[in-house]
């Protein structure tokens, strides 16, 4: 029997928490996980195809014909296993017990990994690396220059230095950095952003090798390694669905990453002189050929944004329970006839409910930030000019998955949702949640603009679904996620919760089938949305004036309306229970009106 190697996970995870830049633990090291450098050659990997994730990822990377591949696969065999690469990383580290002279129970001495033997031990005695490190923004990460913190930037003394502990609280106030020569420095002071304590960021990217650095002018900031905020992949994800015009469109895209270099008859040749290329292209005039080549570039740069084609697309779903064939295994949705889901008056506002019953996910890593995350906006989409860390020194291809799975989506009456923003309490309870949006803006220095109150509605009402589908669906609620669909101009609002996975073929049809039920869910939501356990802290909860700074949130909180965050596509951000069901401080912004 062979034995599974060491460090596999599964493609997701890559993906998604630790791709490259990311810092973790090994059972012996600690590392940063290589840039796509150390990734085996794309001869190596499965390439992924999907046009209009690639279209989109060229707008906003700049990256001229990007393509896609998956991570390795993990074997069982782990001589045969090409894996990611990793860097070791920090390189200053801890000593283990006491070191010298020094008679402090809780004191340890402070190394560089270039004084430790070849064995990685120092003074024979084993070494942990330290887990404080300085980073920025930007996605940076460099060791703390220890000695310019305690001593300052001028003083030359390079005496051994000491991490005291004089608390038991584990508090960064109780840790002190103390050298030999008598000066110290207390760790919190770290954290002083003000002052710059620990001077402006080195622009070190040791994902990408250990001399790799780029300009920067932020201050550097301390992080703790295994720290939440260490790491905020963004990913761009699309839907999968039938857009094809043409069967000379459909056999340009399938060999789209040969063809998307090409630009004149010349260029068209001699792509075709590999026999996958000609064969695929046998059918069609030269001419045909380069005018569908010429469409999808166009189409390239003007392209509607993400979510507004998906939603053309689920709007385009012919009525019916789905017993027929699929034709396209990557998207079958059927509208539920209006006579089996709706019983009662609590669905009046809902226009319609469409079953996914297969669905296809690509989801691409384009690059990572640190401390503050960047959502894409309400579209599905990251602007262009958006802060992120490089995942190679010259990105040509961008890491992927595809998840395939089952999905519900429902429907908003347009008219409902336009007399619900006219109403003068809704537009009052809009304007206390955009005063906390410019708070959080003007805090972030972040030029986002406020997704909306249809935006908000949706979202709220996507959280308090998932959490009634995963009591009957099968399905735990971490593995329910949303897609919240707002187009204000055209009059479409709608929610796709949907669940998928990477390493089978489909899901078990557990989710598609509680569209039938969908009434029964939304009376249970709302039933649990109206009185939270946090009440009444929660309902009187005002987003502009919040102590705490919650200034996305109106009422909700971790005992209503927040979710798992693989759930959520805004971070739990812009939720607000007030807007969908009466509250015991706000009773008459509500959507949906109170069900007994």
């Amino acid at each position: 029997m062979s034995k599974k190697g060491h460090g596999q996970i599964r493609r997701g995870q890559v993906i998604r928490t630790w791709g490259p830049g990311a810092l973790l633990d090994l059972p012996r090291y600690a590392v940063v996980v290589g840039g796509l450098e150390t990734w085996p050659r794309t001869g190596d990997l499965e390439e992924i195809t999907e046009l209009r994730l690639t279209r989109k990822l060229q707008i906003m990377t700049g990256v001229d014909a990007p393509r896609l591949f998956a991570p390795p696969a993990a074997t069982s065999d782990p001589r045969t296993n090409q894996g990611i690469g990793v860097w070791r990383f920090p390189e200053w580290f801890l000593v283990q017990g006491k070191s010298g002279d020094d008679d402090r129970d809780r004191s340890r001495r402070m190394v560089h990994r270039k004084a430790l033997d070849d064995k990685g031990r120092f003074d024979k005695k084993p070494v942990v690396p330290t887990r404080f490190v300085r980073a920025c923004p930007n996605g940076h990460v460099d060791d703390v220059d220890w000695y310019a913190f305690v001593h300052g930037s001028e003083d030359r003394c390079r005496r051994p230095l000491w991490l005291d502990e004089r608390g038991t609280s584990g508090d960064l106030s109780d840790l002190i950095v103390r050298c030999e020569c008598g000066k110290q420095r207390a760790l919190y002071e770290a954290t002083q952003r003000e002052l710059k304590p620990l001077g402006i960021c080195s622009g070190a990217r040791p994902w990408l090798g250990a001399h790799s650095r780029e300009a920067c002018n932020q201050p550097a900031r301390l992080l703790i390694r295994t720290a939440s905020n260490a790491y905020f992949p963004q990913v761009l994800g699309v839907l999968s669905i039938p857009d094809r015009v043409s069967d000379a469109q459909c056999a340009v895209e399938e060999v789209w990453s040969d063809l998307q270099v090409v630009d004149s008859a010349t260029d068209l040749a001699v792509m075709k002189k590999k026999p996958g290329v000609a064969s695929v292209l046998a059918p069609f005039d030269d001419d045909v050929i380069l005018a569908a080549i010429r469409e999808l570039k166009q189409g390239a740069a003007g392209e509607r944004p993400i979510k507004q084609v998906e939603l053309d697309a689920l709007l385009a779903a012919p009525e019916g329970y789905a017993d027929d064939v699929p034709i396209d295994p990557n998207f079958h949705a059927r509208r539920l006839p209006e006579t089996v889901w709706r019983k009662t008056a609590v669905s009046e506002p809902v226009e319609a409910v469409i079953q996914l019953h297969r669905l296809r996910e690509v989801l691409a890593l384009t690059g990572f930030t640190r401390f503050e995350a960047v959502v894409p906006d309400m579209y599905g989409e990251y602007e262009t000019d958006v802060t992120r860390a490089d995942l190679a020194a010259e990105p040509e291809w961008f890491p992927a998955v595809e998840n395939r799975g089952e999905g519900v989506f429902v429907l908003l009456r347009s008219d409902a949702v336009a007399a619900w923003q006219k109403r003068k309490a809704v537009q009052t309870r809009l304007a206390q949640l955009e005063a906390g949006h410019q708070r959080w803006a003007k805090d972030r220095k972040n030029p986002r603009p406020f997704p909306g109150g249809p935006f908000v509605l949706l979202h709220t009402l996507s959280h308090l679904l998932i959490q009634s589908l995963a009591m009957r669906c099968g399905y735990p609620a971490s593995s329910i996620r949303e897609r919240i669909y707002a187009d204000p101009e055209a009059g479409r609002f709608g929610i796709l919760l949907y669940t998928g996975s990477p390493d089978a073929e489909g899901t078990l049809g557990g989710l598609v089938q509680q569209a039938r039920h969908i009434e029964a869910h939304l009376a249970q939501a709302l039933r649990a949305a109206a009185l939270c356990s946090n009440d009444p802290i929660c309902a009187e909860h005002a987003p502009g004036g919040s102590l705490e700074s919650r200034w996305l949130h109106g009422a909700a909180c971790h005992g209503c309306a927040l979710v798992s965050e693989p759930s959520c596509e805004m971070r739990n951000d812009y939720l607000d229970r007030a807007l969908v069901v009466p509250t015991l401080d706000t009773v008459d912004a509500a959507f949906f009106g109170r069900v007994g």
